[in-house]
C-alpha cells in the first residue's frame, strides 16, 4: 500500500511539473568561468532530475560494494545456527525417541562448535541426560560440570543447571547431593514449581517430615500437585510429626497447626488418637476415630477404635453396632465389635461377633482372640483348635496329610546290613541276614506293622538286636550255624587263612578243616564251596 501512495504521488508531481514548465518557458543561464552556458527551463529541470538519480544510485552501489564483508558474516552466522539448529532438533528428538548414543553423540557434536553460550549450556545438559540414560554417570558429571562452567553467573542459565543435575540426581537415588545442587536455589527464595517438586522428592527420600510436610501443602494450594499424592505425603509427614512431638508433649501444637481435612487423613488420625489416649484423654481419642472413620472407614481405624479401657465399651459399642447397621457384612468391623465385646466381657455376644467375622474371612486376629475367649470360659479344646488355627493362617502353615507307612528304606549303604559277596557285618544275627530286596522273607522280629514304622522307628528292632549293633566290632558272633551257611554250604575257615592270598587264575587245592583257637579275635567268615575258577566266577 505504500509503495502504491508514493508512487501515484510521485506521479502526480511529475504531471505537475510538466504542465508548470509547458506554460512557463525560459531560460536557465550558467556562468562558470571561462564558460557560460544557457539552456532552457525544462532541461535544466531533466538535468538536476537525473543528476539526483545518478547520485543516488551510485551511492546505493557503494553502500552494497561496502557492506559485503558485514552480509558475508551474517551468512556465515546464520549457516552455523542452521547447523547448530539442526543438531540440536536431532538430538532432542533422540533423546525422546529413547536413542540415548545417537542423541548423545548429535550434541556433543553441537557443544564442540557452537559459540552461542546459551546453546553450549543447552547442549551439554541436554548430553548430560543422554548420558544418564546410558547410565554413564561419570560422564554425566563431566557433561554436567561443563554446563555450569558455561553458565557462568547468568541466574537463568545456573538454576537450569541445578535443576537438571537434581533430577538427574534423584533418579539415581542421591538425594542427599541432589538436595546440596538445590540448596542454593532455596535460599535465593526460587519457588517455582519444577524446582519445588524436585525439593519434595528429595525430602521425602531423606525422611525430612517438617519440609515434605510444608512442600506437600504448598503445591497442593497451588494446584500442582496430584489431591491423592498430597493426602498420602501430607498424612505419612503429618503422622510421623505427631509421633516426633508426642515424647516432648509439643504434639499439641502440631495438632493445632493441621487443618480440619487433614486430621480426618488415616494416618493422622491414628497418631492423634494415640497421643490423646497417652494423654489420658479417651473421650478426644475416640472423637478423633469417630470422624476419621465416618470420613473414611478404614480397618486400622476400625482396630484402634476397639482398643480401649473397660469404661470406653459401652460407648464405643453404640457407636460400632451404628456402623454395624450400615456394612452388616464387613469383617473388620465385626472383629472390633467383638474385641469390644471381649473388653467389657460380654463373653455371649463376642463369641457371635467373631463367629461372624470368621464366616466372612479366615483371619489369624480373629481366632486367637476367640482362642483367647474360649480359653476364659474353661473351654481348653476349643482355644487350642482356635489358637492352632491362628498359627496356621498367620504362618500359611502347610495343610498335613494322614498319617501313612513310608516306602522301604535303601539299605544298600547300611554298615550292618550283611552282604553275600563283601561279607559279614559285624552285630548283626543270622535272621537279620534275610532282609533286602533279593530274600523274600522277613524275620518275626521285624514283622512290625507301618503304623509302629512310622511312628516309633525303633520299634521292630529289639533289644537284643540293638545290644549286638553296639557290641565292639571285633566281639565274636555268638550262635549256631546261619541260613547264610546253609545256603552256600560252606564251611568255616580260620582267620589266619586270610593271611595268605588265594591265587584266582588256578583251582585252589582242598583244605583241611582246621578248628579256629578259642582266643581268636576274628570273627568266622564263610566261604563258598565250590573251587575258584580260573576266569575268576564261582
Amino acid at each position: 500500500m505504500r509503495t502504491w501512495f508514493w508512487t501515484l504521488l510521485l506521479a502526480v508531481i511529475a504531471v505537475a511539473l510538466a504542465v508548470v514548465l509547458r506554460s512557463h518557458s525560459g531560460n536557465v543561464l550558467l556562468l562558470v568561468w571561462p564558460w557560460r552556458i544557457s539552456m532552457s527551463l525544462t532541461l535544466a529541470v531533466l538535468l538536476i532530475v537525473a543528476a539526483f538519480v545518478v547520485l543516488y544510485v551510485g551511492l546505493r552501489v557503494l553502500a552494497w560494494l561496502l557492506a559485503i564483508p558485514d552480509r558475508v558474516r551474517a551468512w556465515r552466522g546464520k549457516r552455523a545456527q542452521a547447523r547448530d539448529h539442526e543438531l540440536l532438533e536431532r538430538g532432542w528428538i533422540g533423546l525422546l525417541e529413547g536413542r540415548y548414543s545417537h542423541a548423545e553423540k548429535d550434541l556433543t557434536k553441537l557443544l564442540e562448535q557452537t559459540k552461542v553460550q546459551t546453546r553450549r549450556v543447552l547442549a551439554a545438559l541436554s548430553a548430560a541426560r543422554a548420558a544418564h540414560g546410558l547410565g554413564e554417570f561419570d560422564r554425566r558429571d563431566r557433561l554436567l560440570a561443563t554446563a555450569q562452567e558455561h553458565a557462568g553467573t547468568d541466574p537463568g542459565l545456573v538454576e537450569a543447571t541445578a535443576t537438571v543435575s537434581a533430577d538427574m540426581l534423584l533418579d539415581q537415588g542421591r538425594a542427599e547431593r541432589a538436595l546440596a545442587v538445590l540448596s542454593p536455589l532455596a535460599d535465593g527464595g526460587a519457588r517455582h514449581l519444577h524446582t519445588m517438586r524436585l525439593l519434595l522428592r528429595a525430602h521425602t527420600a531423606l525422611h525430612h517430615d517438617e519440609q515434605v510436610f510444608t512442600l506437600a501443602r504448598g503445591l497442593l494450594r497451588r494446584n500442582a500437585l496430584a489431591r491423592t499424592e498430597g493426602d498420602h505425603l501430607i498424612d505419612a509427614s503429618g503422622a510421623a510429626r505427631l509421633r516426633a512431638g508426642a515424647a516432648s508433649d509439643a504434639w499439641r501444637a502440631i495438632w493445632k497447626d493441621l487443618k480440619a481435612e487433614e486430621r480426618l487423613l488415616p494416618e493422622i488420625a491414628l497418631a492423634g488418637a494415640s497421643a490423646f489416649e497417652a494423654a489420658g484423654e479417651a473421650n478426644e481419642a475416640a472423637k478423633v476415630l469417630e470422624a476419621a472413620i465416618a470420613v473414611k472407614f478404614n480397618p486400622a481405624l476400625v482396630a484402634a477404635y476397639a482398643r480401649c479401657d473397660a469404661e470406653q465399651v459401652s460407648r464405643r459399642l453404640a457407636k460400632a453396632e451404628t456402623w454395624l447397621q450400615q456394612r452388616p457384612t464387613d469383617p473388620d468391623l465385626l472383629t472390633a465389635l467383638g474385641m469390644l465385646c471381649l473388653n467389657g466381657q460380654l463373653w455371649g455376644q463376642a463369641e457371635r461377633y467373631l463367629l461372624r467375622s470368621l464366616s466372612r474371612r479366615s483371619d489369624a486376629q480373629t481366632h486367637a482372640l476367640l482362642g483367647s475367649l474360649y480359653d476364659r470360659l474353661d473351654r481348653p479344646a476349643d482355644a487350642m483348635r482356635h489358637w492352632r488355627l491362628a498359627t496356621a493362617a498367620s504362618m500359611a502353615l502347610p495343610v498335613l496329610a494322614a498319617d501313612a507307612a513310608l516306602p522301604a528304606a535303601d539299605t544298600g549303604s547300611d554298615p550292618y546290613r550283611l552282604d553275600a559277596e563283601g561279607g559279614y557285618a559285624v552285630g548283626l544275627s543270622d535272621a537279620d541276614a534275610d532282609i533286602g530286596g533279593d530274600y523274600p522273607a522277613l524275620p518275626p522280629s521285624v514283622a512290625a506293622s507301618a503304623s509302629d514304622y512310622v511312628l516309633d522307628p525303633d520299634a521292630r528292632v529289639s533289644k537284643e538286636q540293638q545290644a549286638r549293633a553296639l557290641a565292639p566290632e571285633d566281639a565274636p558272633v555268638v550262635g549256631g550255624t546261619s541260613d547264610i551257611d546253609e545256603y552256600f554250604d560252606s564251611a568255616p575257615i580260620p582267620a589266619a587263612a586270610f593271611d595268605s592270598p588265594v591265587p584266582s587264575y588256578s583251582p585252589a587245592p582242598p583244605a583241611a578243616p582246621a578248628t579256629p583257637k578259642p582266643a581268636a579275635p576274628a570273627a568266622p567268615v564263610p566261604t563258598t564251596k565250590p573251587p575258584f575258577k580260573n576266569d575268576g566266577s564261582l
